[in-house]
């Protein structure tokens, strides 16, 4: 039997490979039934970015916070939010994760630290500070993550949530998840700098880019600024370079990408692929363990999609409810 070389032991490779796997097959399921007509509001798909959200939610536990983009899916799955709930919640029925109100970009889940999905670019990054800053206070070791894209990392509130993190020395780490596009401006366009670390060390911060395809290498980085975080080293900033199979909304014609580019990135750079050929050829798992993993999730997504659509519909009673808090 070969040795594992990996800093995972097997039982926890194989639930990385079940998170991203779930994370894919939730976001090709979306991708049929939205193209249906089946789903209400708008959607923005995780798919090929699962590595990213994986890799830095495996250091994480219910009581580290993040704030999450539009495109937020992944990062729910990811931190542990119940996907049966969350297909209700994109479906708009009741049970879902914010019994149907929220929708594919407000999914939120508190009691798994995930405060939400949001359409407003660079918006979570202050709640992140606020977070961090409670964390902080509370003296239990806990961080706050705020996720953000290369299109809202040139937003004034997360460019000022670098600073206020910096100068308060707060226990928050902030990703840029760089898959190139700002919607459909190239980053190389809409970005002066030639790396978003530049950024970071222009408020003080240390920062690292990392293969955001490749969730070993995100693991590792992510764990030693999640680690420093905790013993009040204070705030870092991780970039992920990596790719999107789908385009920036569902119904995106993508005419901005170059011929064959998407047919090259899904054979090459697909985070599965590569995580699953790691693993088998250590001879660590088999292929056997991870086509088992295959279908269950599939027959998980299934259900999800089922329940979903058989759920009802919030009542008109339910529209004021969780409006304001009772002190």
């Amino acid at each position: 039997m070969a040795g594992n070389p990996f800093p995972l032991a097997k039982e926890q490779l194989l639930q990385a490979y079940r998170t991203m796997r779930t994370i894919r097959e939730f976001e090709e399921r979306l991708h049929i039934d939205f193209g249906r007509g089946d789903i209400p509001g708008f959607v923005h798909l995780y798919a090929g970015e699962e590595a990213a959200g994986t890799g830095i939610m495996m250091h994480l536990g219910d009581g580290d916070r993040i704030a999450s983009t539009h495109r937020g899916h992944g990062h729910c799955i990811a931190k542990g939010v119940d996907p049966l709930a969350m297909m209700r919640e994109i479906y708009g029925r009741s049970g879902g994760s914010c019994n149907g109100k929220g929708g594919s970009m407000h999914i939120a889940d508190l009691s798994k630290g995930m405060m939400g999905a949001n359409g407003i670019l660079g918006a979570g990054a202050p709640l992140a500070c606020g977070a961090a800053l409670a964390a902080r206070f509370r003296g239990k070791g806990e961080v706050a993550i705020s996720f953000v894209g290369d299109g809202a990392s040139n937003q004034g509130t997360f460019l000022e949530s670098l600073n206020l993190a910096a100068v308060w020395n707060l226990p928050a780490i902030f990703v840029v998840e760089n898959n190139g596009y700002a919607e459909s401006t190239s980053r190389d366009y809409g970005v002066a700098v030639d790396s978003y670390v530049d950024r970071a060390a222009g408020f003080g911060l240390p920062g690292v880019t990392v293969d955001g395809t490749d969730f070993f290498a995100v693991h590792e980085a992510a764990g030693e600024i999640i680690a420093r975080a905790r013993k009040g080293g204070g705030p870092a900033l991780l970039e992920c370079k990596m790719v999107r199979f789908h385009g920036h909304f569902e119904g995106d014609a993508q005419t901005y990408r170059a011929p064959g580019e998407l047919d090259d990135i899904r054979a090459h750079q697909d985070c599965l692929k590569k995580f699953a050929a790691a693993v088998t050829g250590a001879g660590v798992v088999s292929a056997a363990e991870l086509q088992k993993i295959d279908h269950d999730v599939l027959g998980l997504i299934e259900k999800a999609v089922v329940e979903a659509k058989a759920a009802p519909l919030p009542t008109l009673a339910d529209l004021t409810t969780d409006v304001y808090v009772a002190y």
